[in-house]
């Protein structure tokens, strides 16, 4: 999952109020030349995005993208390519290498080269000698190699995105320790391979963490639990083995959690709940500070594990009533038996538990799932006719339930009463 636009666009606010504070000073000659050696290793530039980027302009006047301080140093870069505008959103591209030259720009808080698309090559180990970066964005390319050791000299880093890419290798543990100011690190859809590095309990301030869609390999760390201020995890599709860590239920402020695809032959479905229950029994009886619940939580995907078992009634403390709203994705877990009942008074939305062993009726109380915008029981062993309570699931949008044995007429499915707006 990337960054979020409006948090993207709130930092390059910043930055684009805090450049019209007019430099007294012209372009300092050093940062310059970095950019024109940037531009230099732009092979195609289609959309003129470094078009007003002239050997005989300033960079810090009239350079669109650089944003300079007072003393005429550049502190912003950002060359996005896909830009969001009120009435539009600008999709564009760049082709060429990221030039070592810009680790020259010594003063730089903020590099945007996102969505560029075909930015190819490796990232610049000199990019470590940027100790004032905070923002880093190059994701959505076509960069390869390894994670540079150097990156561990970000000692001000705040957000970090390198997703979409092409990298490989391990995550060096001590680039992992030393980002201990960072809050969003995204370095999903990538071949990073090896162990998710024990470091990464190091990132207290952390409070989205996105790795999926990549190789890595072993267990989840049982650090992960120092992430106390961590609200978005996101571990799925890799080659991770093992049990989930009961750390994890340390997590208060937890409201995401991916975790789809672990490779365990061991855990059952009612293992990995227990220690959710545990954490909210002791919450009724004010457990110590060491335990927390999450309450906070709003999806949950453990689709593609090897669970088994029933769905427990554990679940049903996590998707109660005063939820506003709750995603549950089991699907192709290998849970088995009927439907809970505790289900017909779940606050949950979305529930997908396709290509699973239910099997029984579809109960009349699915009706009192009101809530329910998104239902896949595709793949299943259910046998029974459409409950006329179907009607009442008015906010359904999204319906699956292919490869049943379900009978009898589809009209109930399209005579779903509609929801005055």
């Amino acid at each position: 999952m990337e960054i979020s636009w409006h948090t993207k666009t709130f930092s390059l606010l910043f930055f684009f109020i805090f450049s019209r504070l007019a430099p007294s000073k012209a372009c300092h000659p050093v940062d310059k030349e970095a950019l024109l050696d940037f531009k230099h290793r732009i092979t195609d530039d289609p959309s003129k995005l470094l078009l007003s980027w002239t050997a005989s302009s300033d960079c810090c006047a009239s350079w669109e993208g650089v944003a300079c301080d007072a003393s005429g140093r550049v502190v912003d870069v950002s060359r996005p390519g896909l830009v969001s505008d009120n009435d539009f959103v600008e999709d564009t591209y760049m082709s060429g290498t990221l030039s070592p030259s810009l680790g020259n720009l010594s003063s730089l808080q903020l590099l945007d080269l996102s969505n560029l698309k075909d930015l190819k090559g490796p990232i610049p180990q000199e990019l470590g000698k940027l100790s004032k970066l905070t923002h880093l964005f190059l994701n959505t390319n076509k960069l390869t190699g390894s994670i540079p050791i150097t990156l561990r000299y970000f000692s001000q880093l705040k957000k970090i995105y390198l997703s979409d890419n092409f990298l490989s290798g391990d995550v060096p543990p001590s680039v992992m320790k030393s980002w201990t100011s960072v809050s969003e690190l995204g370095l999903s859809g990538n071949a990073l391979s090896g162990s998710i590095p024990p470091p990464i309990g190091k990132l207290v301030m952390i409070t989205k963490l996105d790795l999926h869609g990549n190789n890595f390999t072993g267990s989840i760390p049982t650090s992960i639990g120092n992430l106390k201020n961590l609200k978005y995890l996101d571990l799925s599709e890799n080659q991770i083995a093992g049990s989930i860590p009961q750390s994890i239920g340390g997590l208060a402020a937890l409201e995401l959690l991916y975790l789809n695809q672990i490779t365990s032959q061991e855990d059952t479905i009612y293992d990995i709940w227990t220690w959710v229950y545990d954490i909210l029994s002791f919450i009724r009886k004010q457990i110590p500070s060491s335990f927390v619940n999450l309450l906070n939580l709003q999806t949950l995907d453990l689709s593609r594990n090897r669970l088994s078992g029933q769905l427990p009634p554990q679940l049903e403390y996590q998707t109660g009533s005063g939820i506003k709203s709750f995603r549950l994705m089991l699907a192709k877990t290998g849970i088995e038996g009927e439907l809970p009942h505790w289900l017909s008074s779940s606050s949950i939305s979305q529930l997908d538990l396709s290509s699973n062993a239910l099997t029984g009726k579809l109960p009349w109380w699915i009706g009192n799932m009101t809530r329910l915008s998104f239902l896949n029981l595709s793949n299943n062993g259910f046998h029974s006719s459409i409950p006329v309570e179907f009607k009442n699931l008015s906010l359904l949008m999204d319906l699956d339930i292919h490869s049943n044995k379900f009978s009898g007429r589809l009209n109930v499915i399209f005579s779903k009463e509609v929801q005055d707006r």
